[in-house]
């Protein structure tokens, strides 16, 4: 009892207090009194008063079963992912057989295919983050945060692209609208709501190429290059999203103007927006692009730089 009080965080289920002894007049003489709560059906908290988020999780978890999975938002913020849609309801995976409902505050999503890449996180079960990312994006219809979640999970590392085609290739197609569109953009090198948003537009004009995303750049030497966000590698034209958020300390921005200054030695010019310049002027931002093209294009201008 005191092993699972510290490691449960005072959450414990009724299969386990029975194997330590507890009888059950003795959870009913705790209950009555107050000093215990039932938070789901044969799951309860050791004290009075509101859960904290990980004690939720582990009361989700205690419900679901032994093969019971944390999967969608909820484990997505355990993952630590900051882009996560908002869900009032903790998800849970079970195995297809298992006679569980859905209570409270957890729903229960049952599976022929339980994640078998899921992963452990103290006495949690998460599914991976790529199933992670995929269960969420399926219960939210907003594109664009769709598209945050599946840029910031690449970005940062937490799954790679390869991981999120694996995953959609086993969902059904209900729903994922959004989420295969911004998987497409990630697979082709977008790594932020802005460049997607970038892609997108720039992919409507009559006059502009296709634009790599976030290539490997070197000299004619073999010297690397710093990466755009964008580049259109028939004339050196770079196109850099310069979000705030990435420019927060001196040292950020300096490093930034370092790295698009060996560009424009190496010849390539660089043109720079903010994401609310695409957001709020995206005919502007259309436009100032194909000028920039159309006038090297003029130029007589021949690629310098290898892509990749």
């Amino acid at each position: 009892m005191a092993r699972l009080r510290l490691s449960q965080k005072r959450i414990i289920g009724a299969a386990q207090l029975e194997e330590a002894g507890v009888t059950r007049g003795r959870l009913r003489w705790e209950l009555s009194k107050g000093r215990w709560q039932m938070v789901l059906p044969a799951v309860y908290a050791m004290f009075d008063g509101p859960l904290q988020e990980r004690q939720r999780l582990i009361a989700a978890l205690l419900y679901g079963g032994p093969e019971a999975q944390l999967t969608g938002a909820a484990a997505l913020g355990v993952h630590g992912l900051r882009s996560v849609p908002k869900d009032r309801f903790i998800r849970v995976l079970v195995p297809a057989g298992r006679r569980v409902r859905s209570s409270g505050f957890v729903r229960i999503h049952r599976t022929t295919r339980p994640d078998p890449f899921a992963r452990p996180n103290g006495v949690l079960r998460l599914t991976s983050p790529a199933r992670s990312v995929v269960e969420a994006a399926r219960l939210c219809d907003d594109r664009r945060r769709v598209r945050a979640m599946v840029a910031e999970s690449v970005q940062t590392g937490l799954c790679r692209p390869d991981e999120l085609v694996r995953e959609l290739g086993h969902a059904a197609r209900a729903g994922t609208a959004a989420l295969r569109a911004s998987v497409r953009e990630v697979v082709d090198g977008v790594r932020s709501v802005a460049e997607g948003e970038a892609r997108v537009l720039l992919r409507r004009s009559r006059i502009l190429p296709e634009m790599l995303w976030n290539p490997a750049l070197s000299t004619p030497a073999g010297s690397p290059l710093p990466t755009p966000d964008g580049w259109f590698a028939d004339v050196d034209l770079a196109l850099e999203i310069d979000s705030r958020g990435y420019h927060l300390s001196p040292e950020d921005w300096e490093r930034t103007m370092r790295h698009h200054a060996r560009l424009a030695a190496a010849g390539a010019v660089v043109l720079h927006f903010s994401p609310r310049q695409v957001r709020d002027d995206p005919r502007g931002f259309v436009e100032t692009v194909e000028r920039a093209y159309l006038a090297r294009l003029g130029e007589g201008y021949r690629s310098r730089i290898h892509a990749s």
